[in-house]
């Protein structure tokens, strides 16, 4: 089985050689890049499962980096984010990240977040089971192909944005509280404070657009989460 291939993307050469340590050690294959415009071009080589970028870069900083990466690719993206910075986080995440970790971090934290994107992002199926679509109101996904469309029309999600998507329409008619969002979804427990589902559940409303009579199809039920119409 190929080796899961991560991109580090960081200015703190001391930093990204210990993380790289500590991942080659977990089974990952690790390319390093040391600055915003290398990180692009890494990223968008193809080469690549995920990438883990640092917000705070000179010249060309994460956001930015992340901004040109989104602009042609959905490979998932994890932020490193100064702690308590909130405005870099939700400023990521609506531009398309799929999580953070804030720094300092632990390398077993960051490969821990790391291994829960993966198990979102690379389903393990047989070829030979058919393609069983989910499928509620005018929305349709195809977990295993990691595809969704609405009314016949494609739908381009993130990863997370997709996992959090599927987590819903499994529980259509529903409330999903943001607990089982973020477990199932993020793949991590919820964190007090943290807004990350609020802000990927508005960035899927926006793409998923309203139903005839102007409702979003995601309602929030207030103190419990969130659910999926069904229809």
């Amino acid at each position: 089985m190929p080796m899961t291939k991560i991109l580090l993307v960081d200015d703190d050469v001391e930093l990204v050689d210990l993380l790289k340590a500590y991942l080659e050690q977990e089974g990952f294959d690790v390319t390093a890049a040391n600055n915003g415009e290398e990180g692009i071009a890494e990223a968008l080589s193809g080469r690549h499962d995920v990438a883990v970028l640092d917000v705070m870069m000179p010249r060309m900083n994460g956001i930015e980096v992340l901004k040109c990466i989104r602009a042609s690719s959905r490979m998932p993206v994890l932020m490193l984010t100064a702690r308590g910075d909130d405005m870099d986080r939700i400023v990521g995440l609506e531009l398309g990240a799929d999580d953070y970790v804030p720094k300092p971090c632990t390398p077993r934290e960051l490969v821990a977040r790391i291994r829960a994107i993966l198990r979102r992002t690379q389903p393990s199926f047989s070829v030979e089971e058919p393609l069983t679509p989910l499928a509620a109101s005018q929305l349709t996904m195809w977990p295993e192909q990691r595809r969704a469309e609405w009314a016949g029309r494609p739908l381009d999600f993130t990863s997370t944005e997709f996992n959090l998507l599927e987590v819903l329409v499994r529980n259509a008619g529903r409330t999903v509280s943001k607990t089982v969002l973020s477990e199932q979804g993020l793949g991590r427990s919820l964190a007090r404070f943290d807004r990350s589902i609020d802000v990927h559940l508005s960035s899927i409303r926006h793409k998923l657009g309203t139903l005839e009579d102007g409702r979003s199809c995601i309602q929030t039920v207030f103190r419990q989460g969130y659910q999926f119409i069904k229809e």
